[in-house]
């Protein structure tokens, strides 16, 4: 029988595939928590895919998922690419278009301009073109590469493995901006699907209240993915209820101004703030509790690009947290209901409407409102 040495034998040394295939690649790497505008961030040239870019590693996505921004010179476009990972795509700044193609010869062409948002379907070939003449198209793009690169452990085989997945793309499936429309399993939110928004800035939500603030929302299920988007906004003078979930949910601001608080779980006094405005960045760690506040002039909308496919189910890294995100704790959930909230959120959602001259519209929620009812 063999024996093991254990006192001689070499500690064994971790590899993370994703980490080192990103340290290669020669772009910009922000180990961040917040970023307050991508549309200003610095990028370098990425010569894989033939553009300047720069990868985002926020602290909340947990390596469950992760994002990069790439911005398309004009008149230029990327290197044709494929990959095993998801991609959902917003676009920031420019106008232009993608084509898709797999290896069956089904191909398509579809146009996009600021507010687009698509996903790329699994493993086809795709290439982006900026069809302004001078001005740069800049996008953000969140990936499923992490998971994928640490599961094959194989970069190579990501980028070159030869098979279409025909349930994704078949060359029939149009990028036009129409879809179906459907609820949740639990009648609660509803969901469009789609392969293509033309304008998730201005795309017709839904009330729903289960957060408060008198919100609207929709989900978007994209080119049959793991990972979804949804779209959130909420009025002048209101805030949000604090919830926790699991990791990955890149929050991208679409409009108005205001502010985030973040804290984990039972460590309120140790709660970080970030201020947000269009084009800012952040994603709640796992199982922290974060609330969102509308302390400007005009409706705050946002854009979740994240795990949770209502069709397909897939919880990497024990994405969710235990307990429904719109249940209040006090039933085993994870929401903190208007009233159950510290005191010091309110106090310090009215001091910054007194800096920004803006009026709270929260009297008919909280208790201890000084403002004026939402409903005058």
């Amino acid at each position: 029988m063999a024996t093991v040495e254990s006192q001689s034998a070499p500690k064994m040394q971790a590899i993370e595939t994703y980490k080192r295939w990103q340290s290669g690649e020669g772009i910009p790497v922000y180990d961040t928590f917040f970023v307050g505008d991508m549309r200003a961030l610095k990028l370098g040239p990425w010569a894989r895919l033939g553009v300047d870019a720069a990868f985002l590693n926020l602290e909340g996505a947990g390596e469950s998922n992760n994002c990069y921004v790439a911005e398309i010179a004009g008149g230029r476009s990327s290197k044709p690419m494929r990959h095993l990972y998801e991609e959902l795509v917003y676009i920031l700044q420019g106008s232009g278009a993608t084509t898709i193609w797999n290896d069956a010869g089904a191909k398509h062409t579809f146009e996009w301009k600021a507010g687009s948002l698509f996903s790329i379907p699994l493993n086809t070939h795709f290439q982006h073109f900026n069809t302004s003449g001078s001005a740069p198209a800049r996008y953000v793009a969140v990936i499923t590469a992490p998971v994928v690169m640490n599961m094959f452990h194989n970069p190579e085989f990501v980028f070159s493995a030869a098979f279409d997945f025909r349930d994704r793309f078949d060359g029939e499936s149009k990028f036009d901006g129409g879809g179906n429309l459907f609820v949740n399993r639990r009648d609660t939110y509803k969901i469009w699907e789609t392969n293509f928004v033309p304008d998730a800035d201005r795309f017709e939500l839904f009330r729903r209240n289960n957060r408060g603030a008198a919100g609207s929302y929709l989900c978007f299920e994209l080119a049959h993915g793991s990972m979804v988007a949804h779209i959130s906004e909420f009025p002048v003078g209101t805030y949000k209820k604090a919830h926790a979930h699991g990791p990955g949910a890149n929050v991208i601001i679409l409009s108005g101004q205001g502010f985030t608080l973040l804290w984990e779980r039972d460590k309120w006094d140790e709660r970080v703030k970030v201020d947000w405005q269009p084009g800012s960045i952040v994603v709640p760690p796992s199982n922290w509790f974060h609330q969102h506040f509308n302390s400007g002039a005009e409706p705050a909308r946002y854009l979740a690009l994240r795990w949770g496919s209502n069709r397909y189910r897939f919880k990497p890294d024990g994405n969710e947290a235990e307990g429904g995100t719109d249940t209040s704790v006090k039933d085993g959930g994870n929401q903190i209901e208007y009233a159950d909230e510290n005191p010091e959120v309110h106090r310090l959602f009215e001091a910054e409407l007194k800096k920004a001259g803006a009026v709270c519209h929260m009297k008919d929620m909280v208790k201890d409102c000084t403002g004026v009812s939402n409903k005058g």
